[in-house]
């Protein structure tokens, strides 16, 4: 029998798998993954890592692997605007460093992310089956068996479920979501531009959704471009001349003349928020437990969280000779990440509403409170920390970068 299952071979999934079993090597854990064994190799995509995560990701001994490949965010822009204006005046700038030396985030092509965790993982004798989902699951008091999709059957103590945002294990749980759709789709590809970025993060508020500039090695950057579901569709279906046309209106010409280098994808935006996050011999981690707007940059970082107080409540009840699929141990984990986790997701989606609009009220109103805060050094500060995961109490060892 499993000690624990982690059900999704993604960063999450990996990352959960890969803190408990360090720091509890007699635990026996699986990863089953649905998609083929090397289809992460294709994900073209790069996400931001704040600092709390990256610390995380040091004590898990893989973060010198990712850094080498990663590029820090020096600075950070905000400004608000319409498509059609000739400037955009910036409202806000956040220096990049919370201390000497260290940048609030790095950018990580998630290609490489995954690569070091996999290391990890098989370096600690983590299996990783591919190509098979759970299709059932039932629970008893002292395990939970689960069926995977070749017919065979798995019996864990712990059930973790990293499926992603349409976690079919949720469903199956009897986990019920807070759940909407914005009508919005999120662009995501990658451009190199003639000029360097130096390291300059961009956030263009625009009337149909944020515009993300996010640099990469190489004098590259990874864009995240909101807009409604309905242009989002005409622009991923445009020829390469159109699309490029429309994205330069949106970039700006700062660096020069853009190329796509990466393909294009949109994804549809919703904000997804489990009532719960724990179930007797089960857990939800990652996108299965929340899914919220890209605005703010922070949606891996708070699977990542969710990694941190997930594998230390997990090792300290092993430790103290406790059940780890115990319905009593793992509500620990939900009050640790639940209040973090909502308060997130409001947070995106008043910001998404506030600024996804062209309301003259609202737009000056808006304007003027970044104004203010532009003004303000200490709270600039302060909401620089609030990003970089490193302001908050009690945060799990994982994230202040202990061992657990």
């Amino acid at each position: 029998m499993l000690d624990m299952m982690v059900v999704g071979a993604g960063y999450v999934g990996l990352a959960a798998a890969v803190a408990v079993k360090q720091a509890a090597p007699h635990l026996n854990i699986e990863v089953v993954e649905a998609a083929p064994a090397h289809v992460w190799e294709k994900d073209e995509r790069a996400s931001a890592i704040i600092t709390a995560a990256s610390k995380m990701l040091d004590v898990l001994g893989v973060w010198d692997d990712i850094l080498v490949h990663s590029q820090p965010i020096n600075r950070m822009i905000v400004t608000d605007s319409r498509t059609s204006d000739p400037v955009r005046p910036v409202f806000l700038t956040f220096d990049g460093e919370i201390e000497e030396g260290k940048p609030f985030a790095h950018m990580v092509p998630n290609v490489e992310m995954v690569r070091a965790l996999r290391g990890a993982a098989e370096r600690l004798g983590i299996a990783i089956r591919h190509g098979l989902s759970a299709t059932a699951f039932t629970t008893t008091n002292t395990s939970t068996t689960v069926t995977l999709s070749d017919g065979s059957t798995i019996e864990t103590k712990l059930l973790v479920a990293c499926d992603g945002v349409r976690s079919k294990l949720r469903d199956m749980a009897g986990i019920r979501t807070v759940n909407w759709q914005y009508g919005q789709s999120g662009i995501v590809t990658t451009v190199a531009h003639e000029r360097p970025h130096e390291g300059v993060a961009e956030e263009h508020f625009l009337p149909s959704g944020p515009f993300a500039i996010l640099p990469l090695p190489n004098n590259r950057s990874s864009l995240v471009w909101t807009e409604r579901t309905d242009d989002a569709e005409r622009l991923i279906a445009s020829d390469d001349l159109i699309f490029e046309d429309e994205l330069q209106r949106r970039f700006g010409h700062k660096l020069g003349e853009l190329t796509v280098v990466g393909g294009r994808k949109a994804f549809p935006l919703g904000l997804t928020l489990s009532r719960a996050f724990v179930a007797p011999r089960f857990a939800l981690a990652g996108d299965a437990a929340h899914g919220i707007h890209p605005i703010s940059g922070q949606g891996l970082n708070l699977g990542f969280k969710d990694v941190a107080a997930l594998a230390e409540t997990i090792v300290e009840a092993d430790r103290l000779g406790l059940d780890i699929g115990s319905l009593n141990v793992l509500e620990r984990y939900q009050s640790w990440r639940r209040f973090d986790t909502f308060r997130m997701g409001v947070t995106t989606d008043v910001l998404n509403r506030l600024f996804s609009n062209d309301i003259t009220p609202i737009r000056i109103a808006r304007d003027f409170g970044l104004g203010l805060v532009e003004r303000m050094p200490k709270l600039k500060d302060f909401f620089i920390t609030q990003a970089a995961g490193t302001g908050a109490e009690g945060n799990p060892k994982l994230l202040a970068g202990e061992q657990i």
